[in-house]
């Protein structure tokens, strides 16, 4: 049996084992072990760059906390990154496209996945501080005012005005192993929500709506366009436990005011506290 073949079957394994202690997880455990990113090409160098980007991206994928990548620790452990990997795979990102030269043959962009077991990962969390957060992941419901000059709306599960941004919110949910939905236009009408009210509504009621909307809960926000910022002001409220959080990020494009809200959420929902 070769090396690699023992290593695989040790790792499939070790993620069985994890499914039995953690029944509510066992079709999904694996899929939280999992990290991707895009690399140039399949170089051996951009690979090594693309194991380090994907180290970061599955701690704080397992465990919910985005602290932990601007830790001084993670220097260290990130020159090792590929030790840590118990298999990787490719996907060219331009898939049936013919190359045109010699150069794009070498460079295409790749997708990188990289699979990991718990029995590596959870180790290097208790030694960063945290721990996995294993739980069911609430799907949320966002709740977002809109505003750009003249144009303001209440983002909901139809407008056309707003497909880019539920197709935003969904890619700033997956690296989190997480799920968003949207409220419809008539579940926003029927609660007397509008781009107006939301920014001051209560928690409570935005829960209530989000349950209507198949979530768990509300993920409540605004973003402003702002000529001074050149970019969007965001803030956020999400209510958990008694107690209701509030995060803001300034002059960033629409996709990272997204991806801020849900790293925020993952990081109260994890139990790792007030997002940064």
């Amino acid at each position: 049996m070769t090396r690699f073949l023992r290593r695989a079957l040790v790792s499939m394994a070790l993620i069985g084992i994890c499914l039995a202690v953690h029944p509510a997880l066992a079709t999904n455990l694996a899929e939280l072990y999992r990290s991707q990113t895009i690399v140039n090409g399949k170089y051996e160098k951009n690979r090594q760059s693309g194991f380090k980007r994907c180290l970061d991206a599955v701690l704080v994928r397992v465990s919910g906390d985005q602290r932990l990548p601007a830790k001084p620790e993670m220097s260290v452990l990130r020159e090792k990154a590929g030790s840590f990997v118990a298999g990787f795979s490719y996907r060219d990102r331009m898939e049936g496209i013919p190359n045109h030269d010699d150069q794009g043959t070498y460079d295409r962009p790749h997708n990188l996945y990289c699979q990991y077991t718990p029995a590596v990962i959870d180790p290097l969390l208790a030694s960063l501080g945290s721990k996995p957060w294993l739980m069911e992941r609430p799907r949320l419901a966002v709740f977002l005012a809109t505003e750009r000059g003249a144009r303001h709306f209440a983002l909901d599960a139809d407008d056309e005005r707003g497909l880019l941004m539920r197709e935003s919110f969904s890619n700033a949910a997956a690296p989190l192993a997480m799920q968003v939905a949207f409220p419809t236009a008539v579940q926003l009408s029927q609660a007397a929500l509008d781009d107006r009210s939301l920014r001051d509504a209560e928690m409570m009621v935005l829960d209530a709506v989000a349950k209507k909307a198949g979530a768990d809960q509300a993920l409540a926000g605004s973003i402003v366009w702002s000529d001074k910022e050149l970019g969007w002001i965001a803030d956020w409220r999400l209510a958990t436990a008694g107690n209701t959080y509030r995060w803001q990020v300034r002059g960033v494009s629409f996709d990272d005011a997204f991806r801020v809200a849900m790293r925020g959420a993952a990081q109260i929902l994890s139990g790792n506290g007030q997002p940064e």
